[in-house]
């Protein structure tokens, strides 16, 4: 149930999206692929020695230039292709860009300037006029985007922003995630007894997000709404969770206690499940914890095994997977799961599609650093 009050004017509109993933860039051709269970992994050969060599490439990525040229093309082409999807001309909306990344191009290219270098250079080609926002928070960065863009939004700083976020899969940021040991050797299997690591990949993803009277006011249909978010921080290490989970379920609630809900609205929650042995304890327990004793529980799924793991874009990337499950109240597989873990004490979407029964949902990311960020979601008028 809505709740009446303050929480009213935190309803923003989601007018347009659009992503570039492993498994194509037509949105919902790419969720068709998920719901039948299918991935976009493959044997990408490397010039040093991995610990796993399958990633999640694009299809048909920017093959052209260095790093730092092929990620401002990249953001690009995408924010090109939300705002037509939300039918915006840049000239007319006046939008502000805001975008997220891990780490870009800084490990591989020798002079990739600041990360707001290449925002700004992603911006101009867009014909934006308004300066943009630039953020990195690890893996936590495309949701980050998405609630700075709701806080700009909300203070009246703008009508349109399109937040997003992009992270090619390098060189060295495989090698860098093969030092650290988080790469699997085998599959990628969030949430299972027997997971060993994630398989990574490429991603690019933006959501065009409105306020509502700018919306009713062009006739604009929203895919969904953003409700709440919230974020917190476990300062507890660089790269490990605390195993407690207590940092994200304090995002979680804030993000709820922010759309004037309850945890008994949540139908859906789409998981970070990077298929580590610490991130999957920590938010297991954390969602557990939350949600485990309810009488009807959210669904929970999992992208990653499909798309591989995209860095500073898997927020975006799994906002959008969140509004199409709430659209068509269905959510895909979590390809590798079979055997789940006994600290997740809620259902899981596996071997086959599951279905949803409620409005809204929630998108749980866990970044290195220690960065936790939860975005709320509500079903859309179309769907």
């Amino acid at each position: 149930m809505l709740t009446a009050g303050r929480h009213r004017d935190r309803v923003f509109c989601v007018t347009g999206a659009a992503w570039r993933t492993s498994l194509g860039a037509d949105r919902d051709e790419v969720w068709a692929d998920l719901l039948a269970g299918r991935s976009g992994h493959r044997v990408v050969p490397g010039a040093t020695v991995l610990r796993s060599f399958v990633a999640g490439l694009l299809p048909d990525g920017p093959a052209d230039g260095g790093p730092r040229e092929r990620h401002v093309e990249l953001a690009t082409l995408t924010a090109e292709a939300a705002l037509r999807d939300a039918g915006l001309r840049a000239e007319d909306a006046d939008p502000v860009l805001v975008l997220g990344t891990s780490l870009g191009p800084h490990i591989d290219d020798p002079d990739p300037g600041s990360l707001h270098d290449w925002t700004a250079e992603a911006a101009k080609r867009l014909g934006l006029t308004r300066a943009p926002v630039s953020l990195s928070t690890a893996c936590s960065s495309g949701s980050d985007a998405i609630a700075v863009a709701a806080e700009l939004l909300e203070a009246g700083y703008a009508d349109v922003v399109v937040a997003g976020g992009v992270d090619l899969l390098t060189e060295g940021k495989r090698l860098g995630h093969s030092l650290l040991g988080t790469l699997s050797p085998t599959l990628h299997r969030a949430f299972d007894t027997e997971r060993s690591g994630m398989l990574p990949g490429d991603g690019a993803a933006y959501v065009v997000l409105e306020r509502e009277e700018s919306a009713r006011r062009r006739g604009a249909r929203p895919l969904g709404y953003l409700r709440g978010w919230g974020s917190t921080n476990d300062a507890a290490g660089m790269t490990a969770p605390k195993s407690d989970g207590e940092a994200a379920a304090r995002a979680v609630r804030r993000s709820v206690e922010v759309a004037g809900l309850g945890l008994a609205d949540v139908a859906v929650v789409n998981a970070h499940g990077t298929a580590t042995v610490l991130n999957d304890e920590a938010e297991a327990t954390c969602l557990s914890g939350l949600f485990g004793d309810l009488e009807r529980p959210p669904v929970v799924f999992a992208t990653k095994g499909a798309l591989g793991h995209s860095l500073g874009a898997t927020g975006v990337v799994e906002a959008i997977t969140l509004l199409l499950a709430l659209r068509d109240r269905t959510v895909p597989p979590v390809l590798g799961l079979t055997r789940p873990m006994p600290e997740l004490r809620l259902p899981v979407a596996r071997d086959a599609p599951h279905a949803v029964e409620g409005d809204f949902g929630i998108s749980l990311t866990l970044g290195f650093g220690g960065f936790n960020t939860c975005l709320l979601f509500e079903r859309g008028p179309d769907a």
